[in-house]
């Protein structure tokens, strides 16, 4: 299917010599007599590289057929990730440089999706938030307990967020997977 240069919003999938890109930034400049261009900042699907590009008027750019599937993590020997399609039990090996910083927000067990490039397992798309447990911080004096003061909490997947003075171990924290920021003590 084929998309013109101003589908290239971002977020928008497509394949350039069977790469698949995502759209990072959009700007389109309209030049007289009814021209446009349009440069993007895309990265790969496949490496994680940024590229810069510029396409003019009535170029055609090919879709990507990216398809997702929901997936469970099973675990990790450290080199590769393991997840299970729970609908047809096909467990895939994702190397860990694909997962990433993701790592940090895998429990065994988490329900998630994988994204697929002509059936290639390419992206772990990680839910915008996850539960996380304090394994470990630092207990705050009593009286200092001013909602501005932040401290670092471990949390039981092995990564360090920075939290609220009030925070403490054994607390479950919503933790933002996009930025690793802490959001709010979970209230289960």
């Amino acid at each position: 299917m084929g998309l013109s240069i101003t589908d290239l919003k971002k977020g928008t999938l497509f394949q350039i010599e069977g790469i698949p890109y995502r759209v990072v930034e959009y700007n389109q400049k309209v030049m007289g007599r009814g021209g446009s261009i349009v440069n993007v900042r895309i990265k790969s699907l496949l490496d994680g590289k940024v590229l810069e590009k510029t396409y003019k008027g009535n170029e055609q750019l090919d879709s990507a057929d990216v398809s997702n599937q929901n997936v469970q993590y099973l675990y990790s020997d450290g080199n590769t990730f393991y997840f299970m399609n729970e609908d047809t039990f096909e467990q895939f090996e994702i190397p860990a440089d694909l997962v990433g910083d993701g790592a940090g927000y895998l429990k065994e067990g988490d329900r998630l999706q994988l994204q697929f490039f002509n059936d290639t397992p390419i992206n772990v798309e990680l839910p915008k938030n996850v539960p996380l447990k304090v394994t470990y911080t630092e207990n705050v004096v009593k009286d200092d307990t001013t909602s501005n003061v932040m401290k670092d909490a471990t949390l039981e997947t092995g990564i360090t967020v920075k939290v609220p003075a009030f925070i403490k171990q054994g607390d479950v924290l919503k933790v933002d997977t996009r930025t690793g920021e802490y959001l709010e003590r979970s209230k289960e």
